[in-house]
C-alpha cells in the first residue's frame, strides 16, 4: 500500500451554504484538489504515480479577519477539520488536508496596513506575498524586511511566520522570528488575539512566539507587526576557495565571533560548488553585505582577516547566485524523470557541525540507488549555522515511495543522535511529524497541552507536528 491513508472527515452541504454567506467558497473539484496540495516532493511522486491525495471538501476565501473568524468558528461548531492556507509552497506537506474538511486560504487577506517609519515596524495583512511587499516598502517607504527566502515570489507573510521562515539575508537580518513584534491570530473557537507590539516586555510568556512554528494548529495568523530597516545603499562582495568544507566553516565561525554579520555568508562543499559554479573540488565561501556604508567598511575588513589564509575567488559567483537563487522550477522535472530529489535543512552549534555534515551525508550516501549528496551552510550566527543538504537518486519507480521515506529516516537519525535541530525554516509538517517527539522530548506534551487548550475540539490542521488528532493519526508507509 502506497500514499498517505488517514480517516476523512464528514462535511455537511448545510456547512458549506453557511460558510458561502461569510465569505467566497470554492466547490469545483479541480480547484479544490489544486489547494489541498503543496511542494512536497513525495505528494509531487505520488501525484505522478497516480496516486490518490485526499482533497478538501471545500475552498473558502475570506478578505478580512472578520469572515476567518466566521469560518473557525463554523468549523468548529461543525467539528470540521481546517487548514490554513495561502502561497502553497510548503515542502514538508504542512498545508494538506489529510483528514479532508475545509481549506482557508488567506491570499486574498492582503496589503500593507501600516508603515510606523520613526518606529521602523511595518503592520502588514498575513496574504501578502513576498515580492510585491518588498517591492512596495522599497519604492514608497524607503524601508526593507531583508527576508528573502528561495520561495519569495510564492509565499505570503502568514507561511513565513507559521513555520519559522528563514531568508538568505538572515545572518544580516535575522530569521522571521527575530523580526516579528506582535501577531493578529484568530482561535479555533473565532476569536481573535492580539500579540506583542512593543519593543520589548515583560508582561508574562511571549505569546508572539507561541504561534510562530505552530504551522496553523494552534491559530490561525491573519496580521503581522514586522521590524524593518532603511533600505540599503551600499553593497560589498567577496569570494573564497577553501581546501576542505571544514575549513570554511571555522572562518565563517571566526567572522560570526568577531561580531561582524554579512547578509549572506554561503558556504559550498565542492560537489555543490562545481555543480552551480563550476568550481571544481574547492569548497566555496560567497559573502555579500548590505547597508550603510561606514558599517559595510567594518564588516568587509573583519572577513578580509579572517579570510587571510583562503585563495580569493571571483566575485561575479555572487551574479551567478543571485540570478538563480529563486528559481525552485527544477524539482518537478526530475519528479517526472523518476527521480527522488528533495533538500533537509537543520541547524546545528559550530562545535558540532563538522560531526553533523559527516554525519548525515554519510546516512544519505549508503543507499545504493543515490546519485548525489551534498550540503551547504546557508544561514550563519554567532552560535552557529544551518545546513542544508540536497540528495537525489533513481529508485525503481515502484520503489520511490520506499528509498524517500528510508533517506529521510536516515537523515533524520543523525541529526537527532547528533544534537542538531530537525528544521531550521521548513517546518515539520507531515514529513517530520515522527520524529517531532524524539526532537521534543516531554517538550512534545506541552506542545500537545497548548494544542488541546486551544483547540480543544482539534480542527486546527489535524495530523501535523506528531500532535495528536480526533481523526487519528494520519500514515504514509
Amino acid at each position: 500500500m502506497s500514499g498517505l491513508h488517514g480517516a476523512v472527515a464528514d462535511v455537511p452541504d448545510v456547512l458549506l451554504d453557511r460558510l458561502a454567506r461569510e465569505c467566497a467558497v470554492e466547490r469545483a473539484p479541480e480547484t479544490v484538489a489544486t489547494a489541498s496540495r503543496d511542494w512536497w516532493p513525495l505528494a509531487m511522486i505520488w501525484d505522478d504515480d497516480g496516486t490518490a491525495i485526499t482533497p478538501a471538501a471545500a475552498v473558502a476565501t475570506p478578505d478580512s479577519e472578520g469572515q476567518v473568524s466566521a469560518v473557525a468558528r463554523l468549523c468548529n461548531d461543525a467539528r470540521v477539520p481546517l487548514t490554513v492556507a495561502a502561497g502553497r509552497s510548503g515542502v514538508c506537506g504542512a498545508s494538506m488536508p489529510v483528514h479532508g474538511g475545509v481549506v482557508l486560504d488567506l491570499t486574498a487577506l492582503t496589503g500593507i496596513v501600516d508603515v510606523d517609519d520613526p518606529s521602523l515596524v511595518l503592520d502588514v495583512r498575513a496574504g501578502t506575498f513576498g515580492t510585491p511587499l518588498e517591492a512596495s516598502l522599497r519604492a514608497d517607504h524607503g524601508v526593507t524586511l531583508g527576508h528573502w527566502p528561495q520561495s519569495i515570489d510564492l509565499s505570503t507573510v502568514g507561511g513565513w511566520l507559521a513555520c519559522r521562515s528563514a531568508g538568505q539575508l538572515s545572518t544580516r537580518y535575522g530569521k522571521i522570528e527575530d523580526m516579528v513584534l506582535g501577531l493578529d491570530v484568530v482561535l479555533a473557537d473565532g476569536r481573535t488575539v492580539h500579540t506583542g507590539g512593543a519593543p520589548r516586555a515583560a508582561v508574562g510568556p511571549d505569546l508572539t512566539q507561541l504561534f510562530v512554528g505552530s504551522e496553523g494548529t494552534l491559530g490561525i495568523i491573519t496580521g503581522a507587526r514586522l521590524r524593518v530597516h532603511p533600505a540599503p545603499v551600499g553593497e560589498v562582495r567577496a569570494a573564497f576557495r577553501y581546501p576542505t568544507f571544514v575549513d570554511g566553516l571555522d572562518a565563517c565561525r571566526r567572522i560570526l565571533r568577531r561580531g561582524a554579520t554579512p547578509a549572506v555568508l554561503r558556504l559550498y562543499d565542492p560537489v555543490e560548488g562545481d555543480r552551480h559554479f563550476s568550481t571544481g573540488d574547492a569548497t566555496m565561501l560567497l559573502v555579500l553585505d548590505e547597508g550603510d556604508p561606514a558599517l559595510l567598511d567594518g564588516v568587509s575588513l573583519v572577513v578580509r582577516e579572517e579570510c587571510a589564509n583562503a585563495r580569493d575567488a571571483d566575485p561575479t559567483l555572487l551574479d551567478t547566485w543571485l540570478a538563480k537563487r529563486n528559481d525552485v522550477s527544477a524539482l518537478h522535472q526530475y519528479v517526472e524523470q523518476g527521480a527522488v530529489v528533495d533538500t533537509m535543512e537543520i541547524a546545528a552549534r559550530w562545535s558540532t557541525l563538522p560531526r553533523v555534515y559527516d554525519a548525515v551525508l554519510d546516512a544519505l550516501r549508503g543507499f545504493d540507488d543515490l546519485v548525489v549528496a551534498s550540503a551547504h551552510l546557508s544561514h550563519a550566527y554567532t552560535d552557529g549555522g544551518c545546513l542544508y543538504f540536497t540528495f537525489g537518486g533513481f529508485p525503481p519507480k515502484e520503489q520511490r515511495e520506499d528509498f524517500y521515506r528510508r533517506t529521510w529516516d536516515a537523515a533524520m537519525e543523525a541529526t537527532v543522535t547528533h544534537g542538531a535541530a530537525l528544521s531550521h525554516h521548513h517546518g515539520i509538517g507531515l514529513n517530520r511529524a515522527r520524529y517531532a517527539r524524539a526532537a521534543l522530548g516531554t517538550g512534545h506534551d506541552v506542545l500537545a497541552a497548548a494544542k488541546a487548550a486551544l483547540d480543544p475540539v482539534g480542527i486546527l490542521n489535524p495530523g501535523k507536528l506528531g500532535l495528536p488528532s480526533p481523526w487519528g493519526a494520519p500514515a504514509w508507509p
